[in-house]
């Protein structure tokens, strides 16, 4: 890594607390949204690449606190089977974030918009986490949450803010006890 690259990490590093703050803005939002989700019983999360983890533990958190089932998956698979089930019953997650000073984060986000906008045919609703002014998102997607922008390895850490936050609610309408959420306390402390 050249020495210019590790000086801009360092820096974004250090702005790392400041951008998780904001990112804290979506509180909100992700109540809102979950208002209009809590009696669904089914979620897909998405993500490419380093966001696919992401998907796979905002899916699990879901599960977790609020018993709803949600699947994390490559958003680039899902050609072969979850596109069968898309429809206006099962709302999409997907990290659509992008660094644009990223050639490999481009191209992934442009494939993501397609996605998205084909989701969009198949009726299915779409809550998408972006960066921070992607219009194109917003017009797509049914609700977008925005992160500030990041180098593409530090985005992870700003996008599972408002999935968690989105889990916490989502168990909170349903009227659930996000702190003793059923068999995982004694699952954790039994291994």
């Amino acid at each position: 890594m050249s020495r210019e690259a590790l000086t801009r990490y360092v820096r974004e590093l250090l702005d790392l607390p400041a951008k998780l703050k904001r990112t804290l803005n979506c509180v909100e939002q992700c109540e809102k949204i979950a208002s209009e989700f809590h009696k669904v019983d089914d979620f897909l999360f998405l993500g490419r690449a380093i966001h696919y983890p992401v998907a796979m533990d905002g899916a699990l958190k879901l599960k977790e606190v609020s018993y709803v089932h949600a699947e994390g998956y490559p958003t680039g698979e899902t050609k072969h089977g979850p596109n069968a089930l898309i429809d206006e019953n099962l709302p999409v997650v997907i990290i659509a974030t992008r660094d644009s000073g990223d050639r490999g984060s481009m191209l992934r986000y442009e494939k993501s918009l397609a996605n998205i906008a084909g989701f969009r045919k198949q009726s299915s609703r779409v809550i998408a986490i972006a960066s921070e002014g992607d219009e194109e998102i917003a017009k797509l997607a049914n609700h977008t949450i925005f992160v500030p922008n990041v180098p593409e390895l530090l985005l992870p850490i700003l996008e599972i803010v408002p999935l968690q936050l989105f889990a916490y609610y989502m168990a909170v309408k349903r009227g659930l006890d996000v702190d003793r959420p059923r068999n995982l306390v004694k699952s954790v402390t039994l291994e």
